[in-house]
């Protein structure tokens, strides 16, 4: 038995971070799902722009939508459905097997409008209309401005990714927009089973701390963090208000790892993976933590609800200097920032491959 599968009967999916077309048509994708035990995809800016940037595969849908005199977000959009409607598509039977609880993937919308919650609530609805698929997540950052939108969008229906979450008080506002359109829903007598799950980034907390900290704390701060925001899960999932919302019909919102690859190169390369199984979570890993992971990861002792060692690791930090509420917040506004610098980049990509398809037409 491989790895993977023995981390997915354990209870915790296994999602791959990564869409391309390549993926998709040279059954790569499909093959993943059948012998790496990967049941959900995400995708960010950062994904699209490398895929479409590296890629011939995207050449004649592009050079097609030049000459139907599309350009920018557009022609980005139409090929990101392109995509994820393909891979919505094979991961359906899980969706239908496990009614939702797991088989999504995962679609953003523009992170230029992270500041404007009007403006974010009106691309979720767009996107999540002209996707037309049932495991679809429409991605929205769980930012200050994202939270009233996220609510929103629960309410109306709308399935959702929270991104950018990297505290457990981060997650437990997402927690909270998530559980108030909800409640909504059940108050207005519409069915309250809308899927979502909650994006905590790992690796980039240690990233920003490698060369703070005694070398005894490297590779430490996400796995604590992320064993707190477990355990602020796991109560939350217990706490009346939410059993109510469940007695009434409502699923829960998973936890989901993100940020998962090892950037330290000398670190283990599935030291996320082997720290964080926990039931009823989601791990979304790059391709190569995916192949590692089958090829010589481990099981970790699963995490327990108690937060584990957290609060005595992260008390190491606050005594080396690190002060972790104000980290959160700046790699929050960070990861906002680089997504809209892949968006831009992305966008460019897209024009200049269009400038070139056309010239050679």
């Amino acid at each position: 038995m491989k790895a993977t599968e023995a981390l997915h009967d354990q209870g915790q999916s296994l999602w791959l971070d990564n869409i391309s077309r390549d993926l998709l048509t040279t059954g790569t994708l499909a093959r993943y799902i059948e012998q790496l035990s990967v049941t959900g995809l995400t995708s960010n800016p950062t994904i699209f722009d490398h895929s479409i940037k590296t890629s011939s595969a995207y050449d004649a849908a592009v050079r097609k939508k030049v000459e139907e005199g599309k350009s920018g977000e557009e022609l980005f959009f139409e090929l990101a459905l392109e995509d994820l409607t393909r891979a919505a598509d094979l991961f359906r039977p899980i969706w239908d097997r496990t009614r939702g609880v797991d088989g999504w993937v995962s679609l953003e919308v523009s992170p230029l409008l992270a500041n404007d919650t009007a403006s974010t609530l009106a691309a979720a609805e767009a996107l999540h209309v002209r996707a037309d698929r049932p495991n679809l997540l429409i991605k929205i950052p769980g930012t200050k401005e994202g939270l009233p939108a996220i609510e929103e969008a629960i309410f109306a229906g709308i399935p959702v990714n929270v991104t950018l979450l990297f505290s457990h008080q981060q997650y437990q506002a997402a927690a909270e927009a998530y559980l108030r359109g909800i409640e909504r829903r059940v108050a207005a007598d519409l069915p309250p089973e809308v899927g979502s799950v909650a994006s905590v980034f790992i690796s980039r907390w240690d990233a920003a701390v490698a060369h703070e900290v005694p070398e005894a704390l490297r590779n430490q701060l996400g796995i604590a963090v992320a064993k707190q925001t477990y355990r602020a899960y796991r109560t939350l999932l217990a706490s009346p208000r939410y059993q109510r919302a469940f007695n009434a019909g409502a699923r829960p919102q998973r936890l989901l790892w993100a940020s998962t690859g090892t950037k330290d190169p000398s670190a283990s390369d599935i030291l996320y993976v082997h720290a964080l199984a926990a039931p009823f979570t989601v791990n979304t890993m790059p391709e190569a933590t995916l192949k590692a992971q089958a090829d010589h990861g481990e099981i970790g002792q699963t995490l327990t609800p108690d937060g584990g060692d957290s609060d005595e690791v992260l008390a190491r930090f606050s005594a080396a200097g690190i002060d972790v509420d104000a980290l959160a917040a700046r790699l929050q506004d960070e990861g906002r920032r680089s997504f809209v610098a892949s968006w831009r980049e992305l966008l460019q990509v897209i024009d200049s491959k269009s400038a070139v398809l056309e010239r050679a037409s």
